[in-house]
């Protein structure tokens, strides 16, 4: 008989390893996993040493969030083990983080996380501790058929999170669960308090684990101080039309803080790292037709492009119609919809519609953009 998991075993003979970096919605999993009678081990990531921080700025993985998991692990009973990674996140995020902002690029770590430490090197781990299944935390659906599993976007929108997980593999998806994906934060909150958890009120965090404050310019700079490097400020024809104090202060897209008078307003629309020079247009020139991607990871055939299907090119955007064409190991996007100031280094991650809502096709990273007068 299955259990809830959908894996045949009895509940108190499932192994189950829960991610729990001590925020309110990994404390509620292992809890839920704990109340229905699993074998449940919580596991913290020690990412990164300590930063400071003010009281508005909020991090995940910091060590509050590690004493806060030990709390819930004693007050639900269960088994709780911190896996130091600060070597491996140091060289395969923070470090990635900075060579793609140095490049001209804007990154997104928390998918490079979850492709790395996480979804890699805790799936490992959970696997040598002979676990059934890798629980989490993360707002999204898992649907399983005929033995295969599919990803899906989580019931609760305003917080899915599939975009960041694009780069999970068929093999790391067959043995991940995600309880959440089918409720909303309000009912996580409920669940929460109803526990007696000790972050049933615990803001989530809001900062990039390692960037204190949101400060990112800071970090770089004190790993890459030729980043901040002053060059030119061109317009779309190649004129100099102002100075940069480095390229890293900018992003695609970006209005404020071009300093330069202008009759209409001013945004950025590409960043030439090779020549350290910002490009700055109008708001019309920010709109990309096609785009073109790196590292492809699927999670379906590609007969399941040969129609329109949509895709997302930032975390908070819209789907968008596209059409795809496979190209080596490189990926061609032909956007339909209207969509401006899509940057390098950010993820296009690929969906398609049926019965069970909006299914994971797979995703990659943008590599290059593509418009009327340029591309990047």
């Amino acid at each position: 008989m299955m259990n809830s998991l959908g894996i045949n075993k009895p509940c108190k003979e499932t192994k189950v390893v829960v991610a729990m970096s001590g925020g309110v919605d990994s404390s509620v999993v292992a809890a839920l996993m704990k109340e229905e009678g699993y074998n449940v081990t919580g596991i913290t990531l020690k990412l990164y040493d300590d930063v400071k921080q003010s009281k508005e700025g909020r991090q995940c993985c910091a060590g509050q969030d590690i004493m806060d998991a030990k709390r819930v692990s004693e007050k639900i009973s269960i088994k709780h083990e911190i896996l130091y990674y600060q070597k491996k996140f140091k060289s395969e995020v923070i470090d990635s983080f900075i060579d793609s902002y140095a490049a001209g690029e804007t990154p997104i770590p928390c998918v490079q996380c979850n492709q790395t430490v996480k979804f890699r090197d805790l799936f490992r781990y959970a696997r040598e501790l002979k676990a059934d299944a890798l629980v989490t935390g993360h707002y999204v659906s898992r649907i399983q058929r005929n033995g295969h599993a599919s990803m899906y976007r989580a019931k609760d929108i305003n917080r899915d999170q599939s975009y960041f997980l694009f780069s999970t593999t068929q093999e790391q998806l067959n043995f991940l669960r995600f309880p959440l994906g089918e409720i909303d934060k309000l009912e996580t909150r409920s669940i929460a308090k109803k526990l007696n958890l000790n972050v049933a009120d615990k803001p989530d965090s809001q900062d990039i684990c390692f960037v204190p404050n949101g400060d990112y310019s800071s970090v770089i700079k004190k790993f890459r101080p030729e980043s901040f490097k002053t060059g030119k400020i061109i317009d779309i024809k190649g004129n100099q039309i102002g100075e940069h104090e480095g390229i890293i202060n900018y992003t695609i897209g970006q209005r404020k803080g071009i300093k330069i008078s202008s009759s209409k307003p001013l945004y950025v629309v590409n960043i030439n790292a090779k020549d350290n020079t910002v490009i700055v247009g109008n708001k019309e020139n920010l709109e990309i037709k096609e785009i073109l991607l790196r590292e492809i990871n699927m999670l379906a055939s590609e007969k399941e492009f040969d129609e329109i299907v949509n895709v997302k090119v930032r975390s908070t955007g819209k789907l968008l119609k596209a059409k795809i064409k496979f190209i080596d190991n490189y990926a061609k996007v032909e956007i339909l919809d209207k969509e401006t100031g899509i940057s390098p280094g950010q993820a296009c991650v690929f969906y398609s519609k049926d019965d069970f809502g909006d299914k994971v096709l797979g995703g990659g990273w943008i590599d290059k953009t593509f418009n009327n007068f340029l591309s990047t």
